[in-house]
């Protein structure tokens, strides 16, 4: 599948999950967006990075770059590669003594060792299809924070369409949690918890 680069836009609070933040994608070569929330702690190690803010003591994104250069590992790109029920997956592409190793990773931190890298990020058509949105240029930052907002919104309620948890079981519902704290999408586990106490309680 040909691979479409994207860029760090920018970062924003999210209204929908209080706790959470999203980070803007931008096609590089297109006017195509895609927004990915992602937790505060994630969206803190970014923002360090893009705005090269020194600190005392590294970050464990700060860590994993260390190590990276101390074993002489390179990361060679970023690839979202796959998206499910509103959860984005990506891989670490990174290269050691010529040899391609691919190593699993959560978006966010993906996107953090890029930043910190500079190394370039990528995805697939499908992706961008099924997530992604045409944002026009804002006139003013609130402009801005509202086209955000409503990317974001379109994106969980596309993710939540085909998630029925009426008709999951609850070995279904529980396996569904795990993956929801996993991904920090406390908002969606929340969801998931209400339907486990429902159907204890009935």
């Amino acid at each position: 599948m040909q691979k479409i680069e994207l860029e760090i836009s920018g970062l924003s609070h999210t209204i929908t999950q209080s706790q959470s933040y999203a980070v803007l994608l931008s096609e590089v070569h297109g006017n195509r967006k895609l927004p990915i929330v992602i937790g505060a702690f994630e969206a803190q190690a970014i923002a360090v990075a893009i705005e090269k803010v020194v600190i005392n003591r590294p970050l464990s994104h700060d860590l994993i770059k260390n190590m990276f250069t101390i074993f002489q590992i390179n990361l060679r790109e970023v690839l979202i590669d796959n998206l499910q029920e509103g959860i984005f997956y990506s891989k670490l592409i990174c290269e050691r003594d010529g040899q391609e190793i691919e190593i699993d990773s959560r978006t966010s931190d993906a996107l953090a060792l890029a930043v910190r890298f500079n190394c370039p990020i990528f995805t697939y058509e499908f992706i961008l299809d099924s997530a992604g949105a045409i944002i026009n240029e804002p006139e003013s930052e609130e402009e801005e924070d509202d086209e955000l907002e409503s990317s974001l919104e379109a994106l969980q309620e596309a993710a939540t369409q085909h998630d029925d948890l009426s008709e999951m079981s609850v070995k279904d519902l529980n396996d569904r949690l795990k993956d929801f704290l996993d991904q920090e999408d406390y908002e969606s586990a929340a969801r998931v918890r209400d339907e486990i106490e429902r159907r204890k309680g009935s």
